[in-house]
Order: structure tokens, then C-alpha cells, then sequence
């Protein structure tokens, strides 16, 4: 082995990758809860939710805001290792001591791997439900891409599943034995009070709030067709056949209508300057709008990706 063998960083994923064709694309907003809920039901990623995170006093901006880092590690290529020595940065401090006596660290290489795991299993939602689907090949494809996507983080391999079919076992008994109905999950899937989301700033408060019924509706009974049945039972939903064929003809619904959008705009920025770099031309890094940076007193905390714009 060469020097520079031995000394080079993980290798990136590119636009060859089935990961660069799903992660980034905007219909992923549509598993925005379920990927928030299903971390938060982890205990240990729970309890630092819920005594460090300040995601519900800017629920809007935190989401907008965390996109482009995290797809950052995915799309920002030969940047992308850096990309992702940020994003575990930011976690650094998030560790103690939950209400029921357990001890937590977001760095905890089982904890960290199962954030990433709900990254993994985002992308083969999306594309299940909302992209027309996948094959078992491109599910084991996937997989692999994953395991490389997660290198690029520098921690620990050993909770990684060696295979496709390792995984799924990993992923019931998380599940299964694991996860559990706690405050973080609870307040995640509670929209009855979420403000206004960016661009509808002006749109009057009496109009809002009727949207904003319909709208969490809506997005919870989203995310419940997304749950595993042993998740939806925990939580006490209810899921019937008809929900079922209705949750079928939305996704379907949305393949057909993305299918007329332009393939660069189908893309969150960062992702969407990651296909322009690889295409030639010249896109430097996109970083998040100044509308989306923490509240002020909180714009040097070392938690958050706040760069300057």
C-alpha cells in the first residue's frame, strides 16, 4: 500500500450513486417527521434532544438549516470528510445524565450509527413512497452506499451491520426491543402550535391556523404509514387497508407531479451545486440563508452549524 493509500480519507459517494439520486431530492421534506420521530425514539438521542436541543423554539429554521450539512456530506465531494467532521462537531457536548438515571452521549458510536441508520432508511423511503420505488439489488445498493456515506464521519465502525440482510435484523430488533414512546417523540410529532413555515410570513394568523390543523393532519397520518406496525402500535395509531391505499395513491401522486419539474430544481441547493460541480461548472458550496440561522444569542454555540452569511 502506498503512502497515499494509507493516508487518504474515506471516498466520497458521486453522482454515480443511487444515494445522490434520492437523499437530496425536496420530496425528503415529506419524511421530515418520521426521520425526526424515529431518531428521537432512540432513548439515549432522545434524552439529548429534550435537555439540549433548542429545535422547538425554531422548528422551521432548524430543519431548512440542518439540510445542508447534512447533505453536505453527501454532495460536497472532495469537502465532503470535512463536511462531515463539522456535523460530529457540532455534538461534542451533547452527553449526561437522562430522568430515569441513564447516561447519554450523542457521540456514542451506537447512538450516532442509529441517527445515520434513520438517514439510510430516509433515502429508501423516499424513493419507495414518493420516487416509483426500488429493486431488492438497488435496497442492497443502497446499503453499501451507506456504510461508505457513514465513513466519511471518522467514528466507530463496529455498530455497522456487515450486510443488507444484517441490517434488516438491525433494524427489528431496534424496533422491536429498543425504541421507545418518550417527550422528544411525542413533541416531534405535535405540530398544533408550529408557526408559520419561511416565505408565508405574512400570510394572517386566523388563515394559518386553519392550515396549519389541516396541515399537521395531513403529515402525521404521512408519517404513520411510514412507521414499522410494531411503531405504530407503541405509539397507539390506528392503520387500516384504506389508509393504506390512500397513502399508495399520494405517493404516486407525487412521483407523477415531480416528474414535470426540471432535474436540478428537484434538489435542495447544496445537493443541486453537487450536480452542477460534477456537470463542470463552477458552484462553490452553498450555505444555508441568513433566515435560517439560530436565534442570535446563540449563533456561537459550538451545537450549531451557524455560518456566516
Amino acid at each position: 500500500m502506498t503512502e497515499d493509500a494509507r493516508t487518504a480519507g474515506p471516498e466520497p459517494l458521486g453522482p454515480d450513486s443511487l444515494t445522490w439520486k434520492y437523499f437530496g431530492d425536496w420530496r425528503g421534506l415529506l419524511i421530515a417527521l418520521w426521520a425526526g420521530s424515529m431518531q428521537n425514539m432512540h432513548p439515549e438521542l432522545g434524552a439529548g434532544v429534550e435537555e439540549h436541543s433548542g429545535f422547538f423554539r425554531e422548528r422551521w429554521q432548524r430543519l431548512f438549516r440542518s439540510l445542508y450539512p447534512i447533505g453536505g456530506v453527501v454532495y460536497d465531494g472532495p469537502l465532503a470528510h470535512e463536511t462531515a467532521l463539522r456535523v460530529r462537531g457540532y455534538h461534542k457536548t451533547i452527553k449526561g445524565v437522562d430522568s430515569r438515571g441513564r447516561r447519554y452521549s450523542a457521540l456514542n458510536p451506537d447512538t450516532y450509527y442509529w441517527a445515520h441508520a434513520t438517514f439510510f432508511m430516509s433515502t429508501i423511503h423516499i424513493a419507495d413512497h414518493f420516487m416509483g420505488g426500488l429493486t431488492e439489488a438497488e435496497r442492497r445498493t443502497l446499503f453499501d452506499e451507506h456504510v461508505r456515506w457513514y465513513r466519511m464521519y471518522d467514528m466507530s465502525m463496529r455498530p455497522v451491520p456487515a450486510t443488507w440482510p444484517d441490517f434488516q435484523d438491525y433494524w427489528d430488533r431496534m424496533c422491536t426491543e429498543v425504541l421507545e414512546d418518550n417527550r422528544a417523540t411525542r413533541d416531534v410529532l405535535d405540530l398544533t402550535g408550529i408557526g408559520r413555515p419561511p416565505g408565508l410570513g405574512r400570510l394572517p394568523m386566523p388563515v394559518w391556523g386553519v392550515a396549519r390543523a389541516v396541515i399537521a393532519r395531513g403529515f402525521v397520518w404521512l408519517t404513520v404509514g411510514m412507521y414499522e406496525p410494531v411503531i405504530r402500535e407503541r405509539l397507539g395509531y390506528r392503520w387500516t387497508s384504506r389508509d393504506e391505499r390512500l397513502h399508495r395513491l399520494f405517493g404516486r401522486t407525487v412521483n407523477a407531479a415531480f416528474r414535470l419539474v426540471p432535474h436540478d430544481r428537484r434538489y435542495h441547493p447544496r445537493a443541486r451545486a453537487g450536480w452542477r460541480r460534477v456537470r463542470g461548472e463552477h458552484t462553490p458550496v452553498v450555505e444555508t440563508p441568513r433566515r435560517n440561522l439560530p436565534p442570535v444569542d446563540e449563533r456561537d454555540s459550538p451545537v450549531h452549524y451557524s455560518p456566516r452569511v
